[in-house]
Protein backbone atom coordinates (compact mmCIF):
# COMPACT_ATOMS: atom_id res chain seq x y z
CA UNK A 1 0.00 0.00 0.00
CA UNK A 2 1.30 3.44 -0.94
CA UNK A 3 1.44 5.93 1.89
CA UNK A 4 0.81 9.59 1.16
CA UNK A 5 4.31 10.37 2.47
CA UNK A 6 5.70 8.36 -0.46
CA UNK A 7 3.97 10.48 -3.13
CA UNK A 8 6.90 12.91 -3.65
CA UNK A 9 9.29 9.95 -4.07
CA UNK A 10 6.97 8.28 -6.56
CA UNK A 11 6.76 11.52 -8.55
CA UNK A 12 10.57 11.68 -8.64
CA UNK A 13 10.73 8.06 -9.83
CA UNK A 14 8.16 8.79 -12.55
CA UNK A 15 10.30 11.78 -13.62
CA UNK A 16 13.27 9.44 -14.03
CA UNK A 17 11.18 7.18 -16.26
CA UNK A 18 9.85 10.21 -18.16
CA UNK A 19 13.43 10.84 -19.33
CA UNK A 20 13.13 7.90 -21.76
CA UNK A 21 10.28 9.34 -23.87
CA UNK A 22 11.83 12.82 -23.70
CA UNK A 23 15.07 11.52 -25.19
CA UNK A 24 13.21 9.34 -27.68
CA UNK A 25 11.21 12.33 -28.94
CA UNK A 26 14.37 14.43 -29.16
CA UNK A 27 16.13 11.76 -31.20
CA UNK A 28 13.09 11.44 -33.48
CA UNK A 29 13.23 15.24 -33.77
CA UNK A 30 9.69 15.54 -32.47
CA UNK A 31 10.65 18.67 -30.60
CA UNK A 32 7.05 19.69 -29.93
CA UNK A 33 6.31 16.48 -28.01
CA UNK A 34 9.73 16.54 -26.32
CA UNK A 35 9.00 20.07 -25.12
CA UNK A 36 5.63 19.04 -23.66
CA UNK A 37 7.20 16.06 -21.88
CA UNK A 38 10.06 18.22 -20.60
CA UNK A 39 7.48 20.70 -19.26
CA UNK A 40 5.60 17.88 -17.52
CA UNK A 41 8.87 16.80 -15.92
CA UNK A 42 9.45 20.38 -14.77
CA UNK A 43 5.99 20.64 -13.25
CA UNK A 44 6.48 17.27 -11.52
CA UNK A 45 9.75 18.57 -10.05
CA UNK A 46 7.95 21.53 -8.57
CA UNK A 47 5.06 19.36 -7.38
CA UNK A 48 7.18 16.80 -5.54
CA UNK A 49 9.15 19.58 -3.86
CA UNK A 50 5.97 21.40 -2.85
CA UNK A 51 4.35 18.25 -1.43
CA UNK A 52 7.47 17.25 0.46
CA UNK A 53 7.96 20.67 2.05
CA UNK A 54 4.34 21.73 2.53
CA UNK A 55 3.16 18.49 4.11
CA UNK A 56 6.43 17.47 5.77
CA UNK A 57 6.78 14.42 3.52
CA UNK A 58 10.53 14.88 3.19
CA UNK A 59 12.76 11.83 3.45
CA UNK A 60 16.38 10.88 3.02
CA UNK A 61 15.38 8.85 -0.05
CA UNK A 62 13.53 11.85 -1.48
CA UNK A 63 16.57 14.02 -0.90
CA UNK A 64 18.52 11.66 -3.17
CA UNK A 65 15.78 10.84 -5.72
CA UNK A 66 14.84 14.43 -6.56
CA UNK A 67 18.30 15.60 -7.67
CA UNK A 68 18.91 12.21 -9.31
CA UNK A 69 15.74 12.64 -11.39
CA UNK A 70 16.88 16.13 -12.42
CA UNK A 71 20.32 14.85 -13.40
CA UNK A 72 18.97 11.86 -15.36
CA UNK A 73 16.64 14.12 -17.33
CA UNK A 74 19.24 16.81 -18.00
CA UNK A 75 22.18 14.54 -18.81
CA UNK A 76 20.10 12.34 -21.11
CA UNK A 77 18.72 15.44 -22.83
CA UNK A 78 22.26 16.79 -23.30
CA UNK A 79 23.38 13.47 -24.77
CA UNK A 80 20.46 13.47 -27.22
CA UNK A 81 21.05 17.09 -28.23
CA UNK A 82 24.77 16.42 -28.74
CA UNK A 83 24.00 13.35 -30.87
CA UNK A 84 21.78 15.57 -33.02
CA UNK A 85 24.57 18.15 -33.27
CA UNK A 86 22.45 20.82 -31.57
CA UNK A 87 24.89 21.42 -28.72
CA UNK A 88 28.66 20.94 -28.77
CA UNK A 89 29.93 17.50 -27.79
CA UNK A 90 32.47 19.17 -25.50
CA UNK A 91 29.68 20.85 -23.51
CA UNK A 92 27.87 17.53 -23.11
CA UNK A 93 31.09 15.92 -21.86
CA UNK A 94 31.67 18.81 -19.45
CA UNK A 95 28.16 18.44 -17.99
CA UNK A 96 28.61 14.68 -17.60
CA UNK A 97 32.10 15.05 -16.09
CA UNK A 98 30.84 17.55 -13.52
CA UNK A 99 28.03 15.21 -12.48
CA UNK A 100 30.38 12.22 -12.29
CA UNK A 101 32.78 14.19 -10.09
CA UNK A 102 29.92 15.27 -7.80
CA UNK A 103 28.35 11.80 -7.56
CA UNK A 104 31.73 10.13 -6.98
CA UNK A 105 32.65 12.69 -4.34
CA UNK A 106 29.26 12.34 -2.66
CA UNK A 107 29.56 8.55 -2.51
CA UNK A 108 33.09 8.69 -1.12
CA UNK A 109 32.08 11.33 1.43
CA UNK A 110 28.96 9.39 2.44
CA UNK A 111 30.73 6.07 2.93
CA UNK A 112 34.17 7.17 4.14
CA UNK A 113 33.59 10.39 6.09
CA UNK A 114 30.00 10.67 7.33
CA UNK A 115 26.43 10.58 6.08
CA UNK A 116 25.93 13.10 3.32
CA UNK A 117 23.32 15.78 3.72
CA UNK A 118 22.46 17.15 0.29
CA UNK A 119 23.13 20.86 0.31
CA UNK A 120 23.16 22.36 -3.20
CA UNK A 121 25.02 25.65 -3.45
CA UNK A 122 23.60 28.74 -5.14
CA UNK A 123 26.01 28.33 -8.07
CA UNK A 124 24.83 24.73 -8.46
CA UNK A 125 21.19 25.82 -8.47
CA UNK A 126 22.00 28.49 -11.04
CA UNK A 127 23.90 25.92 -13.11
CA UNK A 128 20.91 23.57 -13.11
CA UNK A 129 18.63 26.47 -14.07
CA UNK A 130 20.94 27.52 -16.92
CA UNK A 131 21.17 23.92 -18.15
CA UNK A 132 17.36 23.72 -18.25
CA UNK A 133 17.09 27.06 -20.05
CA UNK A 134 19.61 25.90 -22.66
CA UNK A 135 17.67 22.68 -23.34
CA UNK A 136 14.45 24.66 -23.67
CA UNK A 137 16.07 27.26 -25.93
CA UNK A 138 17.63 24.63 -28.22
CA UNK A 139 14.36 22.70 -28.48
CA UNK A 140 12.33 25.86 -29.09
CA UNK A 141 14.82 26.92 -31.75
CA UNK A 142 14.08 23.78 -33.77
CA UNK A 143 11.16 25.26 -35.69
CA UNK A 144 8.93 26.00 -32.73
CA UNK A 145 10.22 29.50 -32.06
CA UNK A 146 13.30 30.90 -33.74
CA UNK A 147 15.79 32.37 -31.31
CA UNK A 148 18.63 34.77 -32.10
CA UNK A 149 21.98 33.02 -32.63
CA UNK A 150 23.58 35.34 -30.08
CA UNK A 151 21.23 34.08 -27.36
CA UNK A 152 22.11 30.47 -28.07
CA UNK A 153 25.85 31.21 -27.98
CA UNK A 154 25.44 33.16 -24.74
CA UNK A 155 23.55 30.26 -23.15
CA UNK A 156 26.20 27.77 -24.28
CA UNK A 157 28.94 29.83 -22.63
CA UNK A 158 26.81 30.43 -19.53
CA UNK A 159 26.24 26.70 -19.07
CA UNK A 160 29.94 25.96 -19.63
CA UNK A 161 31.03 28.61 -17.11
CA UNK A 162 28.50 27.68 -14.42
CA UNK A 163 29.23 23.98 -14.91
CA UNK A 164 32.94 24.55 -14.27
CA UNK A 165 32.29 26.95 -11.37
CA UNK A 166 29.74 24.66 -9.75
CA UNK A 167 31.95 21.57 -10.08
CA UNK A 168 34.95 23.42 -8.64
CA UNK A 169 32.79 24.76 -5.81
CA UNK A 170 31.61 21.28 -4.86
CA UNK A 171 35.14 19.89 -4.89
CA UNK A 172 36.41 22.80 -2.76
CA UNK A 173 33.59 22.82 -0.19
CA UNK A 174 33.23 19.06 0.25
CA UNK A 175 36.96 18.34 0.34
CA UNK A 176 37.29 20.95 3.11
CA UNK A 177 34.40 19.35 5.02
CA UNK A 178 35.95 15.91 4.58
CA UNK A 179 39.30 17.18 5.86
CA UNK A 180 37.60 18.82 8.84
CA UNK A 181 35.72 15.67 9.85
CA UNK A 182 38.58 13.30 9.04
CA UNK A 183 40.80 15.35 11.31
CA UNK A 184 38.70 14.36 14.31
CA UNK A 185 36.46 17.39 14.54
CA UNK A 186 32.77 16.56 14.96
Amino acid sequence: MIKKEDIPNLISILRIFLSVPVVWMLLLQRFDIALILFAIAGVSDGLDGFLAKHYGWQSHLGGMLDPLADKVLLVSSYVALAILGLIPLLLMLLVILRDLVIVTGALVYNFRVRELEADPSMISKFNTFSQIVLVLAVVLDQGLLGLPDGLRVLLLWLVAATTIASGANYVWVWSRRAAKFSGGEQ
